[in-house]
């Protein structure tokens, strides 16, 4: 009989499906000799499921009941009891190039990690293949535009300047994989830089916090390049590993190796005093310290001023450049955030130079898990010296007379906000003391004023006057309405005059706006000081008049202030009312004290402007003279007196300290030749 196509295919898949029943049972009949059948399924025991304190040893597993008496144990001649039951080593956590691993650490443990310098050479590779990649596309691109135009050498030329200017001929496209790994092979084959750092985000928590005053104890880092000491830690071979002790929860380690890197980071056991792990961020990178700290460079941030529940901070110059764009670029992308934190609270002990740690453990930051505090704003500005760009800082929410401690950082990111580079995981700079002032609430910061864009520090006020805006528009606009009557009288003066007709031979009419402007700003917004405030430089202000919360100065601290004047002491005038009547008329502060400006204002503006406007400065020593200006000296953080982008600057701890100093003794230096 013939068989059909249809039949010849029925029968090659009956054959084939029985040769598989056969092959099924026989298999199942092996599998049943081999292993004893359960009568029910095992239950799924999750790790949460058992204490990780448990003991295991001794056969102490098959008394624990349920669950674990009806785990499936297999049986094999092969293989002794003591190595299928013992518990199972935890595995090494890799560690790849700029990417940070964060993981808890119990205490008494010792967490592992491993960086494989195979792992470079993989990356570098696929760089190399991408650029290949690029080579072909190119030569791709050429053929088609020689197909499309053969009869336009022009075109042709021009396409093999363009290959030439890459350095390119078709041999070079036909490189492989194999000549790719070739290429790289001497670069592997040498040394590389590692740069090993890691953060401290949170430690154990006291049990008595009351009774325990020290923060836990640090953790420590092992470090090993030896296939000889591949789990490095408190009990492996101290000659074949180095060990570090995180110092306030950071450590950084670089070195150089041509081995793979095994880390150990321990955990100390102090589980009578404190509860929970250890928490940690660690990464390891060929180009820089991923995590990073200097607190022995002087401080990058400035304090400016301070209220009684907030305070300004700024940071230096962040260039000096003059260029516009690269002016612009700067303002665009505020590069810093900042901690702040009472100097009596304990919750940043041990972590202050962990980015993580001050992020998750500090009283106010500037970010937290990537978002905003709505108690920080910060912004760009170019207030203060050299008009260069800064970043600022205003907290609130703080507590009066209290000190602080505010810490800048630095996070480092890609243009799409991945934190997968070298410095990804943050910066963290030396600490900057500032204190707020008192309760009284009679001193009150502004800033961002239009037309005094120099002023940012604290001003007379009254919680009663309005809020910030409206106190900073009250005393803005003050010192622009002045200004107006100011810009009438210059316009009387031949401005535009030739160079020998023009009241000076070495100032203009453009020098006089800036120094007028400059020494308006200062005495129509004086800067205010708490009255309690005892620092000799400082002028008592509106003695007469009660606190915003109506108490007033008692007898004895009146006599204090009090002169000589005929047969008794009174009061002058410049200790019973502001500077400006208008002040107490409308704020009505209450008794502050008043940083006074500094006296080369006053004679700046004498020395810009012309005679005929009548501009006068009383000297040291005349009338009038310790009552409105300050003489401006060398001072180790206090602002002794007033002048455009004051601020607390720590001697030996700024960038711009020298140049304001340089400027002042240039100024001095000037009036006595000009006085000549």
């Amino acid at each position: 009989m013939h068989l059909g196509p249809l039949h010849l295919r029925f029968a090659a898949s009956f054959i084939a499906l029985s040769l598989l029943v056969v092959f099924n049972i026989t298999l199942f009949s092996l599998d049943c000799a081999l292993a004893a059948e359960l009568e029910d399924a095992p239950p799924i025991l999750l790790l949460d499921d058992v204490d990780s304190d448990l003991d295991v040893s001794q056969g102490s597993v098959s008394d624990l009941g349920s669950p674990l008496d009806q785990m499936y144990e297999p049986e094999f001649a092969a293989f002794d009891r003591s190595i299928i039951g013992r518990d199972q080593v935890r595995d090494t956590n890799a560690l790849i190039n700029n990417e940070a691993f964060q993981l808890n650490v119990r205490q008494g443990d010792t967490e592992r990690f491993v960086f494989k310098l195979s792992q470079l050479s993989e990356r570098e590779l696929e760089v190399v293949q991408l650029e290949l990649r690029d080579e072909e596309h190119t030569w791709e691109d050429i053929d088609e535009d020689e197909d499309e135009d053969e009869a336009e050498e022009d075109e042709k030329d021009e396409n093999n300047d363009d290959l030439s200017g890459k350095g390119l001929d078709r041999d070079s496209v036909d490189l492989n994989l194999a000549s790719a790994k070739q290429k790289l092979g001497k670069r592997q084959q040498g040394a590389r830089r590692l740069f090993l750092s890691a953060n401290t985000c949170l430690q154990p928590q006291a049990f008595n916090a009351t009774k325990t005053t020290q923060p836990p104890p640090q953790l420590t880092l092992y470090v090993s390049t030896s296939t000889d000491n591949v789990e490095p830690g408190p009990g492996a071979d101290s000659n074949s590993q180095v060990s570090m002790v995180f110092n306030e929860g950071a450590i950084m380690y670089n070195f150089t190796t041509t081995t793979d890197v095994y880390v150990g980071v321990h955990a100390p056991n102090v589980a009578e005093i404190f509860d929970k792990p250890y928490n940690i961020k660690i990464a390891i990178s060929t180009d820089g310290y991923y995590y990073s700290y200097n607190v022995d460079d002087d401080a990058d941030l400035i304090w400016v001023d301070s209220d009684s529940q907030g305070a300004l901070l700024i940071t230096h110059n962040l260039t000096d450049s003059n260029d516009e764009k690269e002016q612009q670029r700067i303002m665009n992308t505020p590069p810093y955030v900042m901690f702040a934190q009472d100097k009596s609270n304990p919750s940043i002990n041990g972590v202050r130079y962990s980015f993580c740690g001050l992020e998750q453990n500090a009283q106010i930051a500037t970010t937290k898990d990537g978002k905003y505090s709505n108690m920080v704003q910060t912004g760009m500005t170019k207030r203060g010296q050299g008009n260069f760009p800064k970043q600022q800082f205003f907290f609130s929410g703080l507590k009066p007379s209290t000190s602080y401690l505010g810490i800048l950082a630095k996070t480092n990111v890609t243009d799409t906000g991945s934190p997968n580079l070298v410095g990804g995981g943050g910066h963290v700079f030396k600490a900057t003391n500032f204190q707020t002032k008192s309760d009284h609430g009679n001193c009150n910061i502004v800033l961002n004023l239009t037309f005094c864009d120099q002023v940012a520090y604290s001003v007379p006020s009254n919680p009663n006057f309005g809020n910030a805006s409206v106190l900073a528009k009250f005393y803005d606009d003050y010192a622009a309405e002045a200004w107006g009557y100011f810009k009438k009288a210059l316009a009387q003066v031949a401005c535009e005059a030739p160079v020998t007709q023009r009241y000076s031979l070495t100032r203009n009419c453009s020098d006089c706006e800036a120094a007028y402007k400059d020494w308006l700003c200062s005495v129509t917004i004086p800067r205010c000081e708490d009255f309690s405030n005892n620092a000799s430089y400082l002028h008592p202000r509106a003695m007469s008049q009660p606190f915003p919360d109506g108490e007033r100065l008692d007898n004895a601290t009146m006599s204090l202030y009090a002169e000589n004047y005929g047969d008794g002491k009174v009061l002058g005038k410049a200790f019973l009312q502001s500077r400006s009547s208008r002040i107490d008329e409308f704020i009505k502060p209450g008794p502050y004290k008043e940083v006074l400006p500094c006296d080369y204002l006053c004679y700046r503006l004498v020395q810009s402007c012309p005679s005929s406007m009548g501009f006068g400065c009383p000297l040291p020593g005349q009338k009038g003279f310790n009552s409105s200006y300050y003489i401006k000296n060398e001072t180790n953080g206090e602002v002794v007196c007033n002048y455009p982008g004051s601020a607390h600057i720590f001697s030996g701890s700024s960038k711009d300290a020298v140049s304001v100093g340089l400027t002042i003794v240039v100024l001095v230096l000037v009036s006595l030749l000009l006085a000549c």
